[in-house]
């Protein structure tokens, strides 16, 4: 019964999924003919076509990838490959907790085999044929054997002191669980910028010029301080582009694509660094930060109930109460539950999101600077403009374009 309760909920989401895609896609198919005015005003056609084009391209591969992955879910759980895998690794040390991580670790690994080639393919084939692939596959393979090598140095040892921690603290071991992995989540917040992302891209200090200068005024008016402004050759990967900025306190920076600075101009550029200034003065961090904190201390509750249970771990063929197994399990059907919450936690990424586009129009003197910067973004980036209400309700973590703008000349 548990199994079959697992499997329907697995299925569940799949046909979710399958659904507001295809709504999607049909959304997209009813405007390809002729953009909307709203649209127009953005696209020229010949972009607008393109657009719609790389839209459905990426809804037809993810149509396919989704059915594949939870094919390899469902067989990965149904054929004993997992229990098999579990016996084998902890029987090197049975009365220790690495080798535990290690089964979590290992498994993790055999199961993102099977995604490769669909990674390859969407980086090489799909964005590649719409112009936005600049990696090669010398850089692909590097990033995929560092990302391996970086979840071992740095997952192996969490992962141990998690499971080590269930013998020490005694049954409330997921609050201790729950502050180990928060506070090394926030400790990665500074050291991010400086240990990890240096071995994926090349981070330059922002040069002497009109750009810098409009940047640090900015910053300045806006009491936004920052320890240094840096760009990233993002541009060996992809086409696409993107600002941001890490770290908390002094150890803030503001990072910048290089394939932004070539697309904007400097004063779209600060209006851009305008809007993430404003998450920063309007709070959000901290608000999604809390957010994530309490997600995060109820699947620490979850895993601890259900590695507690006598039913959990045998229905799919691990010993009763071993916690490594409840891990990895609550890793891979976690979210088949999460997945309906996901609408909650976009509307409230939305609302963000107007208010810091509100805070860029106030610092900037008007709304034009940041329509003008996200406009060019849309069009360089291929974004879909006439999504289906559904889907972008769902899964948009920004409103749409035209949202943007209505809500910015409803305000201006």
């Amino acid at each position: 019964m548990v199994f079959l309760v697992v499997v329907i909920l697995v299925v569940a989401k799949l046909l979710a999924e399958l659904g507001l895609a295809a709504l999607n896609r049909a959304e997209v198919r009813r405007h390809s003919g002729r953009a909307p005015a709203a649209v127009a005003a953005i696209m020229d056609d010949e972009t607008y076509r393109k657009a719609v084009d790389y839209t459905l391209a990426k809804n037809r591969f993810g149509m396919v990838e989704m059915l594949f992955d939870t094919g390899v879910l469902l067989l990965a759980l149904a054929s004993g490959v997992l229990p098999w895998l579990f016996y084998r690794v902890t029987a090197w040390a049975p009365a220790a907790q690495w080798d535990d991580a290690l089964f979590i670790l290992f498994a993790g690994v055999l199961l993102s085999i099977p995604a490769l080639p669909f990674d390859w393919w969407g980086q090489f084939r799909l964005e590649g044929r719409f112009g936005f692939n600049k990696a090669t596959p010398k850089l692909w393979l590097t990033d995929k054997l560092k990302g391996g090598l970086l979840a071992f140095v740095i997952g192996f040892p969490l992962l141990w002191a998690l499971l080590a921690l269930v013998g020490r603290v005694g049954g409330r071991w997921w609050l201790w669980g729950f502050a180990l992995l928060f506070g090394f989540q926030l400790l990665m917040m500074v050291l991010y910028p400086k240990l990890i992302m240096p071995l994926f891209n090349k981070l330059t200090p922002l040069p002497e010029g009109e750009l810098r200068t409009r940047l640090l005024a900015l910053a300045e008016r806006t009491g936004f301080k920052a320890a240094a402004i840096e760009v990233m050759d993002g541009s060996k990967r992809s086409g696409h582009s993107n600002a941001f900025f890490t770290g908390f306190g002094r150890f803030r920076r503001i990072v910048l694509f290089d394939t932004l600075i070539a697309q904007l101009t400097p004063e779209e550029l600060e209006a851009v660094l305008a809007h993430e200034v404003g998450h920063y003065r309007r709070g959000h961090i901290p608000k999604m930060l809390a957010v994530a904190a309490l997600a995060e201390l109820a699947g620490f509750a979850a895993i601890a109930w259900l590695a507690a249970s006598d039913w959990f771990n045998p229905v799919f063929g691990f010993p009763a109460h071993a916690l490594a197994p409840a891990f990895l399990l609550f890793g891979l059907l976690g979210g088949a539950a999460t997945f309906w919450f996901t609408p909650l936690s976009n509307l409230l990424s939305r609302k963000h999101e107007y208010e810091a586009d509100a805070f860029a129009r106030d610092a900037m003197g008007g709304p034009a600077p940041l329509v003008a910067a996200l406009r060019k973004l849309a069009q360089k980036n291929l974004s879909n403009l006439t999504p289906h209400p559904w889907f972008s309700g769902f899964y948009y973590s920004h409103p749409t374009l035209v949202e943007r703008e209505a809500a910015l000349a409803k305000t201006g």
